[in-house]
């Protein structure tokens, strides 16, 4: 990464990682999060704790708490910090499910307030999505390279890969539309979609630390300034239309 790069970066506050399962979009954002030297928070940790351990979600964030986890640093920090804004740090949770998304809603914003941070899952392209200075990043792969990647990673069997993906990829759709009415397959949510079918995880990061430096470059930029007719002459004549043989 060259000084400039650099430079243009530290404008950015985060980079949210959404991932279909299988597709190397976990790890990718543990190398980003190393490459960048920012906070690496995956919001998934205590929902797949609940899911391990089958007990519920709110069960799971008391083992989390006393683990002091990604979650309850970020939180107890805030506290720390604004403590009219985060006084429920310290208060016993309250099982409601209503109110661990709100939590879970006031850590993605604490971390992009308090400090550079690569954001995994959790809605986070869509809470932040008003944010210039985040860039949104989704990553995808065909489903039978994603198969080969469970399989070598969790050491499972074909059908066992597929069917996990399966449910995974079904979770993660399920949760975005229930809580945010949207799909995470909608490629207007990111900035860049990545796709490793063919590209090796470290020049996925490559892509992402390029694409970062590029938004950064554009965040001071009015409105007008911005879209695809930025900067873009008219066509010296009338474009024609290229379409396809009526059958």
């Amino acid at each position: 990464m060259t000084q400039e790069q650099e430079s243009l970066i530290s404008r950015m506050r985060a980079v949210t990682i959404s991932r279909e399962y299988g597709s190397g979009g976990g790890e990718i954002a543990s190398r980003l999060a190393a490459r960048l030297g920012w906070y690496l928070i995956d919001h998934e940790i205590v929902v797949r704790v609940a899911q391990e351990l089958h007990i519920s979600v709110e069960e799971a964030e008391e083992y989390d708490e006393r683990g002091e986890s990604t979650v309850s640093q970020i939180l107890n920090s805030m506290g720390t910090i604004y403590p009219t804004m985060f006084t429920f740090v310290n208060e016993p949770v309250v099982p409601d499910s209503k109110m661990y998304r709100e939590a879970l809603s006031r850590v993605v914003n604490a971390a992009v307030a308090t400090r550079h941070a690569v954001i995994v899952g959790r809605g986070a392209q869509v809470l932040l999505k008003d944010w210039r200075d985040v860039l949104h990043v989704r990553i995808i792969a065909p489903l039978e390279k994603r198969i080969v990647y469970v399989m070598q990673r969790e050491k499972l069997d074909r059908e066992q890969a597929r069917s996990r993906i399966s449910l995974k990829d079904h979770d993660r759709m399920r949760y975005l539309q229930t809580e945010y009415n949207q799909r995470p397959d909608n490629a207007l949510l990111y900035d860049l979609v990545v796709n490793t079918s063919i590209l090796e995880l470290d020049s996925a990061v490559d892509l992402i630390v390029l694409a970062l430096a590029r938004k950064a470059g554009r965040i001071a930029a009015s409105t007008g300034e911005l879209g695809p007719a930025a900067g873009v002459p008219p066509y010296p004549g009338h474009p024609g239309d290229f379409r396809p043989p009526e059958q």
